[in-house]
């Protein structure tokens, strides 16, 4: 079923899903109901935008790493259509209820409201005691009030403001908001709504598999190649994401000091081995899940000292864009940035993109850690400042007379330097989501099927490969599957494959998945077509091709007129 939320009428109604929509989930889904509902030019915090939530396909599978949720919307950051994708409970918690989609359309015409789902009922509630909380008391209050076994989906301060930076808080395992549906300014779009929270029993369990039998099997093979792979069952759960922080250094794509260099003289005190030796000495969680039944665990519990809220979920790009990125070496500094985005609910990637134009301004220096702490206050005060900043690097770099700024279609870069990571950078130009590396991230020797492992730092294959890869992240986005989950997939398809056969009844192949992912891109192109973007935004800043990055002087040399045909041809088998 599908619930329809009109914020100006107050109304909830439950409908059946579309015939067109039965074997769609998660971005698939999200995109092609925007696509569909929101007019392209409307402004992102109208009421004619939508915010629409849909579990993956195998939501509620209970497969490992399968629970992600998939927030759409038309982004106020990007301009452009945008899905945001977040772990934690919500995605199994809709699921278990037998809802395929929640669609948020209208406006409230006074005071803020948390929307309530459960196996019985449907209601707009009133918020009056949560507004103005940041999103950790805002959750504890409402699971006091409705239960434990509850999801939670909240925005805090900048969302209520309707920043560009703000996303939406998601409860993990635990219960606390430390999973985001963080990229795109989606949080802002939720704040225009209305709607301050929405919460999901967590109690029914009324998804039902094609052949439950089939899944179980299926289930367990599945977690067994995640736990048999060296980078699943090894690298992630030791280190976490962080565990590319060395390599990447050492390739030299590392964002230092705003995108000026590609290493960063003080990489040992941020890389996952210090992290992980830091946790353990403080008595943290160097291995947790961020959804449940997950078998990977790469996520983590970071302590912060006696009394504080510990950063849960210290990933890499959090660490990069708000370390080396800014020129901070010291993981406390970077953990107390961390926390407060999370507590605030905005962007660490943005934020860090947008603090690292402030530091190129001269508002603070690079490496000024008590400063870029002050910043991300100023953002959470709503001063005029803060304001500013809270408008993401791009409005932040025209607001102070900045050139360089690491941004295509409105939104910040994540960690990987597109001179050294040319199939990233392809991706960044050319996705209808901006500059975002889970679109279609081009880490070094990624396997090209038909053509081998490719080495990201020279310009071949690099356009074959982000079309190869935006086809695959969609695919996956649209499943619910984590995309560190694809390893041992893309070795046995298979795995995948009986996944979905015994949840959906249905025939599936990579083949199929991969023309999924190319109607879902497509799409959203289409809507960001009739939105006014052109292929003149299918490009990098200036600087990239340029600006030669020290240590190996490298530019961005792909050529310009393959890039702009990156996805208008199909990958295929």
């Amino acid at each position: 079923m599908i619930y329809r939320v009109d914020m100006t009428r107050g109304t909830i109604v439950r409908q059946p899903v579309p015939e067109a929509w039965r074997n769609l989930g998660g971005r698939a889904l999200t995109s092609t109901i925007v696509a569909a509902e929101v007019p392209p030019t409307c402004h992102p915090l109208s009421e004619y935008n939508k915010l629409v939530l849909a579990p993956g396909i195998l939501g509620g599978s209970k497969a490992s790493s399968a629970g992600r949720l998939s927030v759409g919307a038309k982004s106020p950051l990007t301009g452009g259509i945008k899905e945001s994708n977040v772990g934690g409970t919500a995605a199994d918690a809709l699921a278990g209820l037998g809802v395929k989609a929640v669609i948020v359309e209208g406006r409230a015409p006074a005071g803020w409201h948390i929307l309530y789902l459960g196996p019985d009922r449907a209601e707009l509630l009133p918020a009056d005691d949560i507004v103005g909380l940041e999103t950790y008391a805002a959750t504890e209050r409402l699971l006091d009030r409705f239960g434990p076994r509850h999801a939670v989906l909240v925005i805090g301060s900048a969302g209520e403001r309707r920043m560009n930076v703000a996303n939406i808080g998601v409860t993990d395992v635990d219960g606390k908001p430390s999973r985001h549906a963080a990229r795109g300014g989606l949080g802002a779009v939720m704040g225009s709504k209305g709607l301050k929270a929405i919460v999901i029993a967590a109690t029914a369990d009324l998804a039902r598999p094609a052949a439950a039998v089939d899944l179980n099997a299926a289930r367990r093979r599945y977690a067994k190649a995640l736990l048999g792979h060296p980078v699943t069952g090894k690298s992630l759960p030791t280190y976490g994401t962080a565990a590319i922080v060395h390599p990447i250094n050492l390739i030299g794509g590392l964002p230092t000091r705003n995108f000026h260099a590609g290493q960063f003289e003080a990489v040992d005190a941020i890389s996952g081995e210090h992290l992980r030796e830091i946790i353990l000495a403080r008595a943290g969680k160097p291995t947790h899940t961020c959804m449940p039944g997950c078998v990977i665990r790469c996520s983590n519990i970071y302590p912060r000292g006696e009394d504080k809220e510990p950063v849960r979920g210290f990933e890499f790009e959090t660490i990069i864009m708000n370390g080396a990125n800014l020129g901070i070496g010291d993981l406390d500094i970077i953990a107390e940035i961390a926390q407060r985005c999370d507590d605030y609910a905005l962007d660490t990637i943005e934020v860090g993109v947008t603090l690292g134009v402030a530091m190129e301004a001269g508002i603070i220096s690079f490496g000024d850690g008590d400063g870029a702490i002050h910043l991300v206050e100023e953002i959470q005060k709503g001063t005029p400042l803060g304001r500013v900043l809270g408008g993401g690097a791009v409005l932040t770099g025209r607001a102070f007379g900045v050139e360089r700024v690491p941004a295509v279609k409105g939104q910040g870069m994540a960690a990987y330097d597109p001179r050294r990571f040319k199939g990233t950078g392809v991706t960044y130009a050319t996705s209808p989501m901006g500059a975002d590396h889970t679109a279609g991230n081009a880490l070094p020797n990624t396997v090209l099927p038909g053509v081998g492992p490719i080495d990201t730092t020279r310009p071949d294959h690099q356009v074959m490969l982000s079309r190869y890869l935006q086809q695959l992240a969609a695919a996956f986005d649209s499943m619910g599957l984590c995309w560190f989950s694809r390893g041992p997939i893309l070795q046995d398809p298979s795995l995948v494959e009986d996944l979905l056969r015994a949840q959906t009844g249905g025939e599936w192949s990579m083949a199929s998945l991969l023309h999924l992912g190319w109607y879902t891109v497509q799409t959203e192109l289409a809507f960001n077509r009739a939105a006014g973007f052109t292929a003149a935004h299918d490009r990098l800043p200036d600087f990239f091709y340029k600006d030669p990055l020290p240590p190996t002087n490298d530019v961005f040399d792909v050529p310009q007129e393959e890039v702009e045909r990156t996805l208008a041809e199909e990958f295929t088998l």
